[in-house]
């Protein structure tokens, strides 16, 4: 067993293939062994550095059965005693000429050919030479990987990322060590096979073209408005100055420039320029007064203060407690929610402090003209239709939200939508006991049924497990599993070809059907793959019920592949110890297993002699021959050590050919079988809803159940962790707008926007037939702070103008929706034209972003509709109840305070 724990941020983040016409395979693997590895492991962010194929070099001494029983070894003995004759000790210290010398025992050798001369000591005290016994060659190991590019043979290597690195900034490093390394060494040609950073550096560049794209048209929205440029400049002004902070204080977070941060900044670029806007409207409409700019300014900052703080704090409100959602949702939500809240609070900061100065200084009221009216005049008009018909109102807005939120029930459900990052990898599993041949012949001929793809680049092709290499930073070669084999299939840029990645799977699909004997396989990408688990206790009742469960799912239509993880039964030769005849010659159970295991394999990695080489060593395997390894019974004619001398193995035990369980995986500590299908371009809700109605999964043995895993898993954890974040977020903004407006009553009317809008996110998700999934999720939790910004613009200023000017209810409510529609309209039109580029999601791959983005626009049309007619009718009805509040506790104490009178 080995035991080791790897720093390294996954799976490789770029990956070459190497050929060079001069070099064996031998050569070429410790080229890139110890050239490659050596340049390689000293680029600041590399991790880790694997070879993927070639063969690494070794001594073999292989063993005559024959000649070994003729002379009474074992391979265990010869093995131990070249471990011990071929080794280097330290021996003390002496004194000799009046100098101080260290004491060095050598004693390795430097050849095959002097290990083949190497004196070895038999049980009977005799000394023979090694050859005596064995064939002793230099060569190559037994090969147990292969890669190759296109159906060419080459040596790769895969670099893998220290965590905390930018994958970036890591990949361009590795390229150019690889450039030095490619004139160094004009014979030997470095191909790059795949990358998972160009989809990185693809996603990067399109979040800052879409961060670009929505600050500008923000800024157009504001001066299409005001046409003013001076206050279009002073609204722009809050953008570079929000962001640019933003970025500082991510750095001091931890965080990295990565999708969800800055798919945040992209959402929120509307909202940065928010409360600029409201700001200079607002001074705006005072400058009309005939004021100086430095008093309009003055006024309109004071008279806006509040309604400004409370729009921002009531979205911090929301963000903050998801930022502490656990589980893999969490992951997802909590560096999107810390950097829109930083954002926000540095456009705050911006608004209330450089936007009102720069005005004093920067706006004058000259060529203002007057305000137009005409829009204004209908508005009012309809606004005082609905205060005057409250049930009409209120009826006509309940059907609209009874509607939308009928719409949920037919949304799909999943984790996160399918993507498309440009590559899929295709697993091949052939039966236990498949030689590497056979896996190469299988795996080429797949290749060439799917190779004619217009949309395939390159095909990379590796079997076997991937080693590290015996050089620097390589710990090694891993046993590899030689009946699997993984097609890296690499596809043309997006912007390059006419299908997606899921169309180009459903058609590798069809292409690979008529291959038998194989279990295919896509690798796990979020929402390309439906998972279920099955544990129990009885191995025989769980392998039952995966193998029904397993036939029952390929019948549900338009599914992918189908795959069990249920260990396929394995080749095997047992050797099964006779009890009574081992006893009485002396020989354990142990010592046949290490006897055997010696002499057909070699022994373990770790205890192998060493041939001492300048720049390196070489193990010395000692095993029988391939012709041996091939005959039954000449395994049963190895020799295991007894009390007496060796022993013939068949004489202690019973060999027999037989076969047993390759794999044992538990889960929670009971054996389990995964089963998973490829969605095909479905959602997970609808295909895991209807995987648990088929009949197998509806009649599981009473020793087998269904443990949820996989993204069901994180779907569940994502449902209670949204609506438990959705009901503290609630509760946040509700204090936040108490304290802010000291009032209990009327944050009601503000919170009243939050279903609508969710209806209206519901109804946008429909039409553009996106499922409820992590990334519409994060833009409902947007929605839930960004909406209430309407409602307490208009709810703020009606109690100021009953409060300060004496208004009656009615007269204030109209007031307010005169003074503050257009920054309601204004900021709505800037947030949703700054999110624009991220719901179009016209280039890049736009699966993750593209729902969130129609989410809040969506959600933002709703609930600006209600806030400019509805809430104005909500407030007098929760003023109305107020008030009866209010009159019943005076009534008490008045009927308390009679009898005092």
């Amino acid at each position: 067993p080995v035991i080791s724990r790897a720093t390294t941020a996954g799976e490789a983040i770029v990956t070459f293939g190497v050929t060079a016409e001069g070099m064996s395979d031998t050569e070429l693997s410790w080229f890139i062994d110890l050239t490659v590895m050596r340049e390689l492991t000293a680029v600041p962010g590399v991790g880790q550095v694997n070879r993927v194929g070639g063969v690494s070099r070794e001594i073999r001494v292989d063993l005559d059965p024959d000649r070994m029983g003729a002379l009474g070894v074992t391979a265990g003995d010869l093995s131990r005693q070249l471990a011990r004759i071929q080794a280097e000790y330290p021996g003390g210290e002496a004194r000799v000429g009046g100098l101080e010398q260290n004491v060095r025992t050598v004693g390795t050798i430097e050849s095959a050919q002097e290990l083949a001369a190497l004196s070895i000591l038999l049980p009977d005290g005799r000394n023979v030479r090694l050859d005596t016994v064995a064939d002793i060659r230099d060569q190559a190991a037994e090969r147990r990987q292969l890669a190759l590019l296109d159906g060419e043979p080459v040596v790769g290597f895969q670099v893998v990322r220290a965590w905390g690195a930018s994958a970036l900034g890591v990949a361009e490093d590795v390229r150019i060590a690889v450039q030095r390394l490619q004139a160094a060494n004009p014979g030997v040609q470095f191909t790059e096979v795949a990358s998972t950073v160009g989809y990185i550096r693809e996603s990067f560049n399109v979040s800052m073209e879409m961060l670009v794209e929505g600050a500008v048209l923000a800024i157009i929205v504001v001066w299409l408005f005001l046409r003013d440029w001076r206050a279009t400049i002073v609204s722009a002004v809050a953008l570079p100055l929000a962001i640019i902070p933003t970025f500082w204080a991510m750095d001091l977070l931890g965080y990295t420039l990565n999708m969800l941060t800055l798919l945040a900044l992209s959402l929120v670029v509307g909202m940065l320029v928010d409360d600029a806007i409201v700001e200079v409207e607002n001074i705006f409409r005072h400058l009309r007064m005939g004021k100086t700019p430095l008093q309009a300014a003055t006024d309109a900052a004071i008279e806006i203060g509040l309604a400004v703080v409370a729009t921002t704090f009531t979205l911090c409100a929301v963000f903050v407690p998801v930022a502490f959602m656990g589980g893999v949702p969490g992951e997802f939500f909590r560096p999107f929610a810390f950097t829109a809240t930083v954002a926000v609070l540095f456009s705050l900061l911006v608004a209330r402090m450089l936007t009102p100065m720069m005005a004093a200084r920067f706006m004058h009221p000259r060529d203002l003209g007057p305000e137009s009216s005409r829009f204004k005049e209908r508005y009012l008009r309809g606004v005082t239709w609905c205060l005057r018909h409250r049930r009409i109102t209120l009826t006509v807005a309940t059907l609209l939200l009874v509607g939308s939120l009928s719409l949920l029930p037919l949304l799909p459900q999943g984790f996160a939508p399918a993507g498309d990052d440009g590559f899929t990898r295709l697993n091949l599993e052939l039966p236990p006991g498949a030689a590497i041949d056979e896996t190469y012949s299988v795996a080429e001929d797949v290749r060439q049924r799917i190779a004619d793809i217009p949309e395939i680049e390159r095909i990379y092709t590796t079997i076997g497990s991937a080693q590290q290499g015996d050089g620097p930073g390589g710990g090694g070669a891993t046993a590899g599993g030689v009946n699997e084999a993984n097609l890296l299939v690499v596809l043309l840029p997006i912007d390059e070809r006419e299908r997606g990645l899921q169309e180009v799977q459903r058609e590798l699909m069809d292409r690979i059907a008529a291959v038998p004997g194989v279990r295919f396989s896509f690798g796990n990408q979020f929402g390309n793959q439906m998972q279920l688990t099955l544990v129990g206790e009885d191995p025989d009742a769980l392998s039952a019920a995966a193998t029904a469960v397993e036939q029952d799912l390929r019948a549900i239509p338009d599914i992918g592949i189908v795959t069990s993880s249920a260990s396929l039964v394995r080749p095997e030769i047992i050797v099964r110890p006779l009890p009574e005849r081992a006893a009485e010659l002396g020989v354990t159970t142990e010592s046949i297993g290490l006897a055997t295991r010696i002499a057909t394999s070699g022994d373990v990695t770790q205890s192998l002699a060493k041939l001492n080489l300048p720049a390196r060593q070489i193990p010395i395997r000692v095993r029988i021959n391939d012709a041996a390894r091939t005959d039954i019974e000449q395994i049963g004619l190895l020799a295991v050590p007894g009390r007496e001398g060796p022993v013939h193995l068949a004489n202690v035990a019973e060999i027999s050919l037989g076969s047993g369980p390759a794999q044992i995986s538990r889960y929670d500590r009971s054996r389990n079988v995964n089963i998973t299908a490829d969605l095909n371009g479905q959602s997970l809700g609808p295909v895991l809803a209807a995987a648990r109605a088929t009949p197998a999964m509806q009649q599981l043995p009473g020793s087998v159940r269904e443990v949820v895993t996989g993204e069901a898993e994180f779907f569940r954890e994502l449902m209670a962790g949204f609506l438990f974040a959705m009901a503290i977020g609630i509760f946040c903004i509700y204090a936040v707008l108490v304290l802010l407006f000291k009032d209990a009553f009327q944050p009601v009317t503000i919170l009243s926007a939050l279903p609508p809008s969710i209806g209206g996110a519901v109804v946008c998700l429909f039409v553009f037939q996106y499922e409820i999934s992590i990334s519409s999720m994060i833009g409902m939790l947007m929605l839930m702070g960004i909406v209430t910004k309407n409602s307490i613009l208009l709810v703020e200023y009606a109690e100021m103008a009953q409060r300060e000017h004496g208004l009656s209810r009615f007269d204030s409510l109209v007031d307010a929706c005169s003074k503050r529609a257009r920054p309601i309209v204004m900021t709505t039109i800037a947030m949703g034209a700054g999110m624009l580029p991220v719901a179009l999601g016209l280039s890049g791959d736009s699966s993750f972003r593209a729902p969130m983005g129609v989410t809040v626009i969506g959600g933002l049309i709703a609930s600006t509709g209600l806030s400019l007619f509805v809430v104005p009718v909500i407030f007098t009805l929760v003023d109305d109840l107020q008030q009866k509040i209010k009159g019943l506790f005076r009534r008490k104490e008045a009927v308390v305070e009679a009898p005092v009178a």
